[in-house]
């Protein structure tokens, strides 16, 4: 771990205005300046817009990590960023803010106290991932290293460990530590929630079923309970998934867990192509928090899905000027482009630019962003460059995500024979997924197999119709060639 922490740090509060940029990151600081630089020239607005995103690209990495948000399941956060992480003490009063507050109040006085260390580090890793601030990543570590210096090994600094580690995308090290709490008590529920979390992104799928099976047997409740239909969902189960959901949001109390399983219930929806049920997750999302960006996000899409293009590119524009990553960077893009004779390639191109920009900041800053940024880079980028990050990403962790990626990123570099394969295995847990069938789909078309390929493009039109607003057209448009 790096980094370095004193009795005073609680103190210290966040400021976007005092961060600088590390030297490593000006290469990446120049590209974004050049994009500003296009853009002057007659286009005025997008310049401020893409402005205003580079600048808060730059406050979120110089924290020197970032919270991803996958380029999956329509672009919202993954099940890595999960609801619950902090004790429920801290939440009684449903104010994260305040309760942290309180924490830093009581380490003031109480500075030996490992256990609010921990809890201190828990909560600025739950505030990462409900304000999209990654530059409480770094607070998080300080504080929870903190809690190990004054009690080596102690549950509660390792169970932070893990929750960390998994908000950073560091699935290795989040098994690893969330092993080591469960060999102290196999009853944490912290510990067993990173665990299904860590094997469902390393793509053991099997072993992620028994620890949530197990982790549902222990310490039922919201945590486990949004796991377990996860888990669920990408076997095909979406009746189980369902049913698991609105029991976890029938006991949910605080705004942060309502609006966290009312979203994970409105993502469920938007997959089966249920655009009504999905809005009227998100609106109960957002009843409970007006400013959720995953709820932000998932309203949009069934929005433009059920539409109301004008609403969608509104509410994406809101949740790109304050969180510019590349799943809506590129959901606001498409928007852009897809509006027939109004359609506006400029401001598209403006968004997709963008993603480079936050590409290279991220680089930069050490932070590995090759699932994040392959399937924008394959569609609206450099197609050498996705298949590089695509490859990068398969060697580290099997997913269904990461399948689907690789066999894109070969498809868009003309290589579909070799791109079959991944484009199966993507498909081959039963996960319902629209996207998934339309990269197939594409592949077996373009790799001679018009039978199969008609079956995949048919099914993902079936499912969800609207689930990509350049995607849906060009599956309508091959579907439509190959039934000539």
């Amino acid at each position: 771990m790096s980094g370095s922490t004193t009795d005073s740090a609680p103190e210290n509060e966040h400021n976007g205005s005092s961060e600088t940029v590390e030297p490593s990151a000006q290469a990446a600081e120049e590209k974004v300046a050049a994009v500003r630089r296009v853009s002057e020239a007659g286009r005025r607005w997008r310049a401020a817009q893409l402005a205003g995103c580079a600048a808060l690209l730059a406050v979120a990495l110089t924290g020197g990590s970032i919270a991803f948000g996958a380029l999956r399941d329509g672009g919202t956060t993954t099940v890595a960023s999960s609801s619950s992480a902090v004790s429920p003490g801290l939440m009684a009063s449903g104010d994260l803010d305040a309760g942290i507050r309180a924490v830093q109040a009581h380490l003031r006085s109480q500075p030996k106290d490992f256990g609010s260390w921990a809890t201190l580090g828990l909560a600025y890793v739950e505030q990462a991932r409900t304000k999209g601030d990654p530059s409480r990543y770094p607070q998080a570590q300080q504080a929870l290293k903190k809690s190990l210096e004054l009690k080596a090994d102690n549950e509660q600094g390792l169970a932070g460990l893990a929750a960390l580690a998994a908000a950073r995308h560091d699935f290795k090290d989040a098994l690893a530590y969330a092993d080591r709490v469960l060999k102290q008590n196999p009853y944490n529920e912290r510990a067993l929630s990173s665990r299904i979390d860590a094997l469902v992104e390393l793509g053991r799928y099997d072993e992620a079923s028994k620890a949530a099976d197990v982790a549902d047997e222990r310490r039922p409740g919201i945590p486990v309970f949004t796991r377990y239909a996860y888990v669920h969902e990408l076997r095909g189960d979406v009746r189980t998934a369902r049913t698991v959901l609105e029991r976890a949001l029938s006991t949910a109390t605080t705004p942060g867990d309502i609006a966290y399983v009312a979203t994970a219930l409105g993502q469920l929806a938007w997959n089966q192509g249920e655009y009504d049920t999905a809005l009227t997750d998100y609106a109960r999302a957002l009843a409970a928090d007006d400013a959720y960006l995953p709820a932000l996000e998932g309203r949009a899409r069934a929005q433009a899905a059920s539409g109301d293009r004008a609403a969608a590119i509104k509410g994406m524009e809101a949740v790109v000027a304050r969180y510019p990553l590349p799943g809506p960077l590129v959901g606001l893009g498409e928007l852009y482009e897809d509006r027939g004779a109004d359609g506006d390639e400029a401001k598209a191109k403006d968004q997709y630019a963008l993603v480079d920009a936050w590409t290279a900041l991220a680089r930069a800053n050490g932070v590995n962003a090759d699932l994040d940024t392959a399937l924008a880079a394959a569609d609206h980028g450099d197609k050498a460059s996705a298949l590089r990050a695509a490859r990068a990403e398969w060697a580290r962790r099997h997913t269904v995500h990461t399948a689907d990626a690789l066999a894109w990123a070969l498809h868009v570099n003309r290589r579909d024979k070799e791109a079959l394969p991944y484009a199966r295995q993507a498909t081959a847990t039963g996960y319902r997924n629209a996207s998934f069938l339309y990269h197939r789909g594409i592949i077996e078309l373009a790799a001679g197999d018009r039978k199969e390929g008609r079956s995949h493009l048919g099914s993902a039109l079936k499912l969800n119709p609207g689930f990509s607003p350049l995607g849906a057209r060009e599956a309508r448009k091959a579907l439509m060639e190959a039934s000539k």
